[in-house]
């Protein structure tokens, strides 16, 4: 199972409408994730949630892992149905009129909206290395881009990420942007998470490049961080408003910024920039590929509730493990409502529209099986979104998965610009990497792809 942070159960601490300001002077708010989950419960007027089903319970408190029992929605909202009940059928009202409608719920309802005015981010090369990697010979700047805190001199906020180059290449490359666990704070104080390496090596031996962004350089991954980071910032050390961004959308925003140098890099291919993700980062590179259409293509891996996988699933990781008091933080206030009273059948959109934002450009989703032990990411469900987001692909001239039907571990959907593929092997996106990287050299190998 995936060492996620689960939705710990705590005794609320606090409950009182919006905080007040602090006096003049003093600096950012400073509330525990409890007390500012109680916080958002009485701001919708919310006395209790549902409660959220663990990996490994019993009871009533276990997960479910049984097929027969996992669509208890099976309708899903219609990508391509307006809000006025008018069916889109040209690109040109999907681009005009329905993206939009789908952009708005998702900024609203899930994520969260980025506020109107960001402090810009200023980056700088703090360092140059040289050294290699699976024996080709490499180069990594070493980044930092300064946030303009002028406005809240109380919170700085200082984004770390790298970016690696083959040593000699002659022109500019197609880059992969991964949102790295390298360096993840781990629960109890232990020791960080070393990511597996491999990868790195094999988009090196394409000649290609590959950017590490760290997350948590941006806005760290607890409630207790929202007065501080990108969004306290913002927020001038206040909580937030209901509508306002979550941890999943700022990590998914300072990506973005990371693309802004890239683009400016002359040794990169900006036209030819990969995101990529695991686990709760395959939920955000999910998000940065859907808002921001310069990443050309797309690997979201294990990405479970809140990423691709659908919210009307009833298997694994659910909308109640999100809302609660460990995970809330990363999704907008108003998704708290969907784990009680209401459900995800409620939800105005589903995970597949999500996707659908991405279209034309290429995604490419894996995960391990749940036997392999990775059932509480859900490869099905991420599956399923994916074909419930073909209709999106055609409609804009490309292909879909090309099939409705699951397919056997380890085979391989790469024909069309959605691809698919599970593996046996646990919690990890590794063993998918391979396939990805097939399905995303047809892009990133050619002209420039949109």
């Amino acid at each position: 199972m995936r060492a996620l942070f689960l939705a710990f159960l705590f005794t609320p601490l606090f409950a009182q409408s919006p905080v007040s300001p602090p006096p003049a002077g003093e600096g950012p708010i400073q509330l525990t994730p409890a007390q500012d989950h109680q916080r958002l419960l009485d701001l919708l007027h919310i006395s209790t949630l549902r409660p959220a089903p663990r990996p490994n319970g019993t009871g009533a408190t276990a997960a479910n892992y049984d097929e027969s029992k996992a669509n208890p929605w099976p309708v899903l909202p219609d990508a391509l149905l307006l809000k006025n009940g008018q069916r889109v059928t040209t690109p040109k009202i999907w681009w005009n009129q329905r993206r939009p409608e789908i952009v708005e719920i998702f900024d609203h309802e899930i994520f969260g909206r980025i506020p109107a005015v960001v402090p810009k981010v200023h980056w700088q090369v703090v360092s140059t290395t040289s050294g290699t990697e699976g024996g080709i010979a490499i180069v990594t700047k070493h980044l930092v881009g300064k946030v303009d805190n002028s406005s809240y001199p109380a919170i700085t906020v200082n984004i770390e990420a790298s970016l690696t180059l083959p040593a000699d290449a002659k022109k500019p490359v197609p880059v992969v942007l991964d949102f790295t666990f390298e360096n993840y704070p781990q629960p109890g104080n232990r020791p960080a998470a070393p990511a597996p390496t491999e990868w790195k090596a094999m988009v090196l031996t394409k000649g290609w490049g590959y950017a590490l962004f760290y997350p948590t350089t941006v806005q760290v991954d607890n409630g207790a961080g929202l007065t501080q980071g990108i969004i306290g910032l913002c927020n001038h050390g206040q909580p937030r408003k209901l509508a306002d961004w979550g941890v999943l959308r700022a990590w998914a925003w300072g990506g973005s910024r990371l693309m802004d140098y890239l683009a400016a890099d002359k040794n990169v291919d900006a036209h030819r920039v990969a995101v990529a993700g695991h686990s709760r980062f395959g939920k955000t590179a999910l998000i940065a590929m859907a808002y921001d259409r310069r990443f050309a293509v797309a690997y979201i891996n294990s990405s479970g509730a809140g990423g691709a996988n659908l919210a009307r699933r009833h298997y694994g990781e659910q909308v109640e493990n999100i809302a609660g008091p460990g995970e809330y933080h990363w999704m907008a206030g108003n998704y708290l409502k969907y784990a009680g009273p209401l459900t995800p059948a409620d939800m105005p959109v589903d995970m597949h529209e999500l996707i659908a934002l991405c279209a034309p450009r290429p995604v490419f989703i894996g995960g391990g099986t749940t036997e392999g032990g990775d059932g509480w990411a859900d490869v099905r469900g991420t599956f399923l979104a994916e074909v419930a987001a073909g209709p999106v692909y055609t409609l804009l001239g490309k292909k879909d998965l090309g099939t409705t039907v699951f397919p056997a571990v380890g085979t391989a959907l790469v024909s069309g610009d959605l691809g698919f593929r599970q593996h046996p092997d646990g919690h990890t996106p590794i063993p998918d990497f391979p396939a990805f990287l097939d399905f995303a050299s047809r892009y990133l190998n050619s002209a420039h792809s949109h």
